[in-house]
């Protein structure tokens, strides 16, 4: 996504027009405009300032994907309660269908057993708890799925 369209995305998201993001930066509206249509650019101090009127980090600003953001902020309103609720095999399964078949073809249990280690030595040698020890292998194996994706 370009720059301009992330300085959309995130004005809009704020819910600002341009005419607002003007009179609050002290420049013109055609001059928002040019940055969100990619004409010119802003420079690091209106940048800045943009970021925290739109409540962003500067990374955040350039970096703006309207999806992913409202992906966090779901995340962020939903209770362990709620989530606990959730079947997330089948919630995952319809993108990805091996989640729902592979206990057919699979002996998950050599697997769960070697899994259970690996968090009980989490545990021990870190002192997590149960759901911390687990978050911190599934980041673990995320990683290293990236770098897998990224050798490819």
């Amino acid at each position: 996504m370009s720059l301009g369209n992330s300085l959309c995305r995130a004005r809009k998201k704020s819910g600002l027009s341009q005419e607002a993001v003007a009179e609050k930066l002290g420049v013109s509206r055609q001059t928002i405009s040019k940055w969100e249509t990619g004409e010119t650019l802003p420079d690091i101090r209106q940048s800045k300032r943009m970021a925290a009127l739109y409540k962003l980090s500067l990374d955040e600003l350039i970096d703006f994907d309207l999806d992913v953001q409202e992906v966090q902020e779901a995340i962020e309103r939903t209770s362990d309660k709620v989530t606990d609720k959730i079947d997330w095999t089948k919630a995952w399964g319809k993108k990805y269908p091996v989640l729902v078949t592979y206990q057919e073809t699979v002996d998950p249990a050599p697997y769960a057993q070697e899994l259970a280690r690996l968090l009980d030595r989490l545990k021990m040698e870190y002192g997590y708890s149960e759901l911390d020890a687990m978050l911190v292998l599934k980041d673990i194996l995320a990683k290293v799925w990236q770098a897998r994706k990224k050798n490819a």
